[in-house]
This record gives C-alpha cells, structure tokens and sequence, in this order.
C-alpha cells in the first residue's frame, strides 16, 4: 500500500517545486485550515462576545469552541486555564508581566535554560532588572541533554521561577521538563514551559506535566499566523492582574476602576482573533486526524536519512545529539570554511528553504562554541525526495565556494 502523499493537502507545496524544510519557523497550511478561517469569515464575521444577534453569537460560539479543542489538545482541567494570545512571544510576556513583577522580589533566582529562545530569556532579564531577582542559567551538555546534576545545582531554595524549552529550536530534543517541575515546585517554585516546538510536533499533557504555565504558537503547528496559547494554572491566572486592558476583559468600570471579567476573558483585551482561533481548531483537528504517532515515525525517519547523509559528507558538522531521534525533525548544522548565509543563498538557488542564522538562541550557540548555523526543519508533509535533494546541493556547497574538492 503507498503511503499517502500529505504534500497533497498543501496548496502552497502541491503547487510549488521549492523544498520547505523551514518548519521550525513555521509551518505550511493545509486547506482545511485555509477553508477554515475563510468560513468563519463569510459565514461568522461578526466581533466575538460583544453582540447577541446572531451573527454575533455565532462567532462567539465558534471562538469558545476553539478554546475547548485546545483545552482537550493540551489535556488542561479546564477551559478557563486556555488564554487566546498572538503567539508564543506575547503569552511568555504575559507571564512576566503579570505573574512575574507581582510575585518576584530580590533574593529571588529565576531559573532559565541556556537554550531559551530570545522570547524566554529577555522578558525574566526584564524582570530580574525591576525586582532584583537573579537570573540563574541551567546548563546542558554539548549534545544538548540537561544531566541531574546540572538540574540540581540550578534549582536551589532561593528558586521562585523557572522558564525552560519543551524542544530548543537548535537542539531539538526533548527536555526533562517533568523532573525540572517537580525539582523546582518542591523548593515552593513555578514554573513556565515554552513549547513552541514541540506542540507541532508530540503529545502535550499539562496535568501530567504539572506545568504551571505552557505557551505554543498557532503558526508553528499550521494554523493561521497571529494565535497563539497561553495555558495556565486557574488558581494562578485569577490570582494575577491582566497584563493589557480594554474592550471585553472588564465586567464594568467607572470613574474610579474597573472589575476585570472572569476568566480566560480578562486576559483577552480588545477585539480577538476569531478566523485566527477557528483555524487553529481545524489545525489541531487535522492533527489529530493524523495522530502523533503516525507524526514522530514519518518524522523520525525523514531525520535519520538526513543525519546519515550529512554524515558522510566531509566538513560537515551537525549541531547536538548524533541520535536522530533526539531531534524532532530539527537539524542544526555547519560546513568548514563556509558562513551559514551563503549555505543558504546557495540552497535558496536551488529552491530548497531552510534558515540560517543565531535562530533567537544566542547564549545557547555561544554555549556550543558556534556563532551562526544552518538549520533545516522537517514536518511529517516532508518526503524522502526533499531530503535528498537538500543532501545534494550541500554535497557542493564547498566545491562552488571555490574549495578543490
């Protein structure tokens, strides 16, 4: 039985020769996401929560039902704890701003992974500088694992905060989020988990997890850009002011105030993304429709022909874990004597997309002795052909920058 072509739901690669294998900084859209969100505006296009005519009702009722797929998607207790924000960046700011300058004072340590994305380092930089609290980084081997050790040296009985990656975007494997939680909440701790990149990419259980907080991007895992997720513990979100104000997060106010909405609503200021929220709905239905384990395999496999090619390639050198499976789809990687830019420009001449740059993860990079890499990222809607034609053009990648090879 021929295994079914994914490329085919994707109007932009079904109609287009270039390789994508930039997912990591976002994904490409199916048409039931497309159709999706093109619905909602020709059939529901009316504010969210502020009318009761029917149009108005019905994107009300098709917004909230968009929550409660992603409440069930990330396995929370309840929909209340499913905050609508842009993306990954402004949910991970609302916590700093609204849990973090609250509850932080100095003496404090604010715990944060060497491979944060920039999003999850500078908003706790931001909040050590105003409350006097101190950053304290945990460090990871150079193949990217976090050892005991190193865990139980960063979380101490001064720990108040932790912000850690689920997947880096550089490394990709996945992190001991669980033993941090449970090491961190045992000195009185919370904490935050960014997982931008693994919600595309493997099962979510917050409960189980024990996480605090959890952000993720719609774009990542091919819903519309501009939704994003902030989940969030209830008895922690009712406790903590909204971090923006206006539109429908009031009950009432007056000259004097204002009483804040309930929630998730008195998060959500001004007119929300409702075409946004109703196409991550179909994303996450989509998914699921494949399954992750269908997902890890078909990736999995993608990765393991890619590092076994890059391998046999001389004077290249892939970034972490020489275990494909330790990557989730995400390989970093340089070549001797050649600036990561032009092993882009050159892979761009050859419509194969990929990013090369410091990927937001500076301090990570300069932890790993690199400045700058390339990074090709697989989805499952990649196949064997992309992989190959990106081993091809990197096998003369020093031979066309003038190397006699």
């Amino acid at each position: 039985m021929t295994a079914y072509d994914y490329r085919q739901d994707f109007p932009l690669l079904r109609e287009n020769k270039t390789v994508y294998i930039d997912n990591a900084a976002t994904a490409q859209r199916p048409d039931c996401v497309l159709e999706a969100e093109k619905r909602f505006y020709e059939t529901a296009n009316a504010n969210p929560l502020r009318g009761f005519y029917p149009l108005s009702l019905a994107a009300t009722e098709q917004y909230e039902e968009a929550r409660k797929t992603v409440q069930k998607f990330i396995h929370a207790k309840s929909s209340k704890e499913i905050i609508f924000t842009r993306n990954t960046t402004e949910s991970l700011n609302l916590v700093a701003y609204s849990y973090g300058l609250s509850n932080l004072r100095e003496g404090d340590e604010i715990v944060v992974s060497i491979m944060e994305h920039h999003s999850n380092l500078l908003p706790w930089q931001m909040v050590a500088r105003q409350t006097g609290a101190a950053i304290k980084f945990l460090e990871c081997e150079m193949d990217g694992s976090f050892t005991d050790e190193a865990i139980e040296n960063a979380v101490t009985p001064k720990t108040k905060f932790a912000a850690v990656t689920h997947i880096s975007n550089v490394i990709g494997r996945v992190n001991p989020v669980e033993k941090i939680i449970e090491k961190v909440h045992g000195v009185g701790g919370v904490v935050l988990v960014d997982a931008a990149q693994s919600a595309p990419h493997i099962p979510i259980d917050v409960q189980k997890m024990d996480a605090d907080f959890l952000a993720f991007s719609g774009h990542k895992l091919m819903a519309p850009m501009g939704i994003g997720v902030l989940y969030g513990k209830e008895n922690l979100l009712n406790a903590m002011s909204p971090f923006l104000t206006g539109g429908e997060m009031i009950e009432s106010v007056t000259r004097e105030g204002a009483v804040f909405a309930e929630l998730p609503h008195k998060f959500e200021a001004g007119t929300v993304n409702g075409g946004g929220a109703w196409g991550l709905k179909a994303a996450i239905d989509y998914l699921n429709s494949i399954g992750f384990e269908a997902i890890e395999e078909k990736e999995n496999a993608l990765t393991a022909l890619a590092m076994e090619e890059l391998k046999k390639i001389p004077h290249v050198h892939v970034i972490g874990s020489q275990d494909p499976k330790e990557h989730n789809g995400i390989l970093n990687f340089t070549v001797d004597g050649v600036h990561p830019h032009d092993i882009a420009s050159i892979l761009d001449g050859a419509h194969v997309d990929v990013r090369a740059g410091h990927h937001c993860a500076q301090p990570l990079l300069a932890h790993l002795g690199v400045m700058v890499t390339t990074r090709a990222s697989i989805s499952f809607y990649n196949s064997e052909e992309d992989v190959l034609r990106l081993i091809e053009q990197v096998k003369n990648i020093r031979r066309l920058m003038g190397y006699d090879e």
